[in-house]
């Protein structure tokens, strides 16, 4: 094994224990998957992946604390907004409870949710603790996250759609069926058979009511597009939150997030390249994506590391194997 083979196999040794640790303690991995992959970029890999995690995620698990569950959301980085509604939804959810409790005449509860924005700013990180908020107060019997976008909806023949929709939805029974892009499912037009996934997720959501959750996902023009372009649904989705772009900031923050959870620290006089990085690719770069493009960098920044240490001539310690200096950032810029 050469020197960089072994920076490599040492920063492994100390992601993994990192990662195992936080698995035996919460069954999530260090970014709150129940997978020890991270979701790829590429959507033919994405597929491969969702189906593994959803499998995974059906498990069962006792319900949580709800105010540990709140403690979680108000840990996140950014989301002010979101946060709030989330809060109110809760503490509607439980005043519901409370007045049924007592003989009162109560609201029926409709939990159906959009979540418009970007690509990378939180909304299956919501989606996923929302189901898990939900089972906490009781709405849900299972609370696991199904998540499909319109290929695990939409087939290719007339009547095959409905099939492959309804075998979605009894896995999602019991929890949240999360929809990404779902807008692409009656954005094509013509022959499209998407109309009839959307029919029969109408159904399921009126006929399963007291223990489905279905949440739609997407950029925020095309949900209203989607929204308003169907009746049934206009009158089933009825909350709405929107996702804004991470600051800078808050980019910034969770990039040092990610440096903690997995054993690494960021020199200070990294921050200011890593911030005109961050500044230059969400400008620059469509599909930058936010925290999903902090990721990436991140990842980059690592190897790039390794890359420098091996090249050395030093004994290498535990310190430099740890550290993130400006050499290490700015290349991870260059190859962005």
């Amino acid at each position: 094994m050469n020197r960089k083979d072994e920076i490599i196999a040492l920063q492994n040794e100390i992601m993994q224990g990192l990662i195992g640790e936080r698995m035996k303690r919460t069954g999530l991995d260090l970014w709150g998957r129940p997978h020890e992959a991270e979701k790829p970029a590429k959507r033919e890999e994405k597929k491969e992946d969702t189906k593994a995690e959803n499998e995974l995620v059906r498990q069962e698990t006792p319900p949580e604390n709800i105010d540990d569950l709140k403690k979680e959301l108000q840990g996140y980085i950014g989301l002010s907004a979101v946060k709030e509604e989330v809060d109110r939804l809760i503490n509607w959810i439980e005043i519901v409870k409370l007045r049924k409790s007592h003989d009162l005449p109560a609201p029926d509860l409709s939990l159906h949710m959009v979540f418009s924005g970007n690509p990378g700013t939180g909304k299956t990180m919501i989606a996923r603790l929302m189901a898990r908020i939900y089972k906490s107060l009781g709405v849900l019997s299972n609370g696991h996250l199904i998540e499909v976008d319109r290929s695990g909806l939409v087939a290719g023949y007339v009547g095959q759609t409905a099939i492959k929709t309804q075998e979605v939805i009894e896995k999602a029974k019991g929890g949240v069926l999360f929809i990404d892009e779902a807008y692409a499912l009656t954005n094509r037009g013509g022959q499209d058979y998407g109309q009839e996934a959307v029919d029969t997720l109408l159904k399921a959501m009126e006929d399963y009511r007291d223990d489905l959750v279905v949440i739609v996902a997407g950029y925020i023009e095309l949900m209203e597009e989607f929204i308003h372009s169907n009746p049934g649904l206009e009158s089933r989705f009825n909350r709405f939150l929107h996702f804004p772009d991470y600051t800078i900031e808050e980019m910034v923050a969770i990039f040092r997030m990610r440096c903690e959870s997995v054993g690494y620290t960021l020199d200070e006089g990294a921050v200011k390249p890593l911030e005109e990085i961050l500044i230059r690719e969400s400008r620059n770069v469509k599909g930058f994506g936010n925290a999903r493009g902090v990721r990436n960098l991140f990842e980059k920044a690592i190897a790039f590391q390794a890359d420098r240490l091996a090249k050395g001539d030093e004994p290498i310690t535990k310190e430099m194997l740890m550290l993130l200096t400006e050499k290490d950032i700015m290349a991870a810029g260059e190859d962005a």
